[in-house]
């Protein structure tokens, strides 16, 4: 009972110091992982075992954090987004709407932070051009990222727990997901339309300041992009045709890293310090904890309180795995509701075997999860990124403000997903 207890103090104040952000969230997962550990609730080879039964995960980020860093340098997404608003000519709701859709399409098959970090920046700097407000631009691209990554098995981080977790390809989620990121950008995009798209009115003046933008000088390296391109393309079918050639999806992400830095003639240095280790640490103390509270039996508790509660209802037990995710992501953030409720869903799983189609859990809790991460700014680490990379362009996006957007957004997603769940899987 002692253990019981002290488990769900550490748990809770590692969530505490995460959201206070007393203490930056990969040290706050690895002091409760090794705190874990030095009072016995897991020992060393609990700690171990539970990073390597997760050592796809982390490798498949890695390489794919070292694939974005080298394609980023040839400043490729700035051409893009230029490209883009030429495209609609200055007009300020459709630039809005393709620079979402480019996030969306970027986040479903590369690390959603990264598109943020990249296309935050020239989006303030077209709305600055244009003389509006620029934060129209940043929360649709924020919610498009979050919407994106339920697309792919790569779109989230999120995913990619759930996949493992549920022993899930990638063309698993293409097929079951990806619907439901596109029904979830129309959304998007109809709210954005009727609450920001008709005041946006731009002088014929700025629009052709627009037009005379040089989208050549963005790109600063062509035959990098071209080798890149190249690679990336292998490694992303590669990762459809997983189930065929059952290489496994780190070993093909490292594979395409690993030529790519051969090829860019990278020093391991350079390459190595951009690769985000605070994430991978992150999620490295997070696995400790969850092994931690599987000791302790928690996950049953609540797992068995639930089958209990839904008394054998599919319809009733989906529903709640979809809103109870959405609802703890918005606290605790995607990522870590993904890797609590993914052991709630296995223990869930044999109870309804016999009644519905339990594979629809894991889209539920992809659903709750990422839908859920557009909620608030704790949800997910997308949205922190980009609050923060709008604060240093001089777009101050406040908790509240961004709240009552996400919950708009949020709750019509998640509606929609209950509703295209009770179609498809009840």
């Amino acid at each position: 009972m002692l253990y019981l207890i002290l488990g769900v103090l550490i748990f809770l104040t590692v969530f505490y110091l995460m959201i206070t952000e007393k203490v930056p969230n990969a040290w706050a997962t690895m002091l409760g992982g090794l705190v874990m550990a030095l009072i016995g609730i897991i020992n060393e080879e609990n700690a171990l075992e539970a990073v390597y039964e997760r050592l796809e995960i982390i490798f498949l980020l890695v390489g794919m954090m070292i694939i974005v860093h080298i394609i980023s340098e040839t400043g490729v997404f700035q051409w893009f987004a230029i490209k883009v608003a030429q495209l609609v000519k200055g007009e300020p709701f459709r630039l809005v709407v393709l620079l979402s859709v480019v996030t969306a399409i970027c986040s479903a098959f590369l690390d959603n932070v990264t598109t943020i970090l990249l296309m935050a920046p020239v989006s303030i700097l077209l709305a600055n051009q244009l003389r509006l407000d620029p934060f129209p631009f940043i929360i649709s691209e924020v919610m498009s990222a979050n919407i994106g990554g339920v697309a792919t098995l790569i779109g989230d981080p999120t995913q990619l727990i759930i996949g493992s977790e549920g022993h899930l390809g990638f063309n698993d989620f293409l097929l079951n997901t990806s619907p439901m990121a596109i029904i979830s950008m129309i959304i998007l995009i109809l709210n954005v339309y009727f609450i920001y798209g008709r005041k946006m009115h731009v002088s014929r003046e700025l629009k052709a300041r627009i037009m005379e933008l040089d989208s050549s000088r963005s790109l600063k390296d062509v035959k990098l992009l071209r080798e890149a391109a190249i690679i990336f393309l292998l490694v992303l079918a590669g990762f459809i045709l997983n189930n065929f050639i059952n290489k496994g999806l780190a070993i093909i992400s490292l594979s395409g890293a690993i030529i790519l830095v051969v090829i860019s003639k990278k020093e391991p240095k350079e390459v190595l310090n951009n690769v985000e280790w605070d994430t991978l640490f992150f999620f490295i103390g997070l696995f400790m904890m969850i092994r931690g509270i599987e000791n302790l039996h928690i996950i049953d508790i609540i797992g068995n309180k639930l089958i209990n509660i839904t008394a054998g209802k599919f319809d009733l037990a989906l529903v709640a795995v979809t809103w109870i995710s959405a609802g703890f992501t918005s606290v605790i953030g995607n990522v870590a509701n993904a890797a609590t409720i993914s052991k709630i869903v296995e223990v869930m799983i044999p109870s309804f075997e016999k009644i519905g189609n339990t594979q629809a859990f894991w889209w539920a809790l992809s659903f709750g999860s990422c839908l859920g991460g557009n909620i608030s700014m704790l949800a997910s680490a997308t949205n922190v990124v980009a609050v923060g990379a709008a604060s240093k362009a001089g777009c101050k996006i406040d908790f509240i403000k961004f709240l009552k957007f996400g919950v708009l957004i949020s709750v019509q997603t998640l509606l929609v997903a209950t509703i295209y769940m009770w179609i498809r899987y009840m």
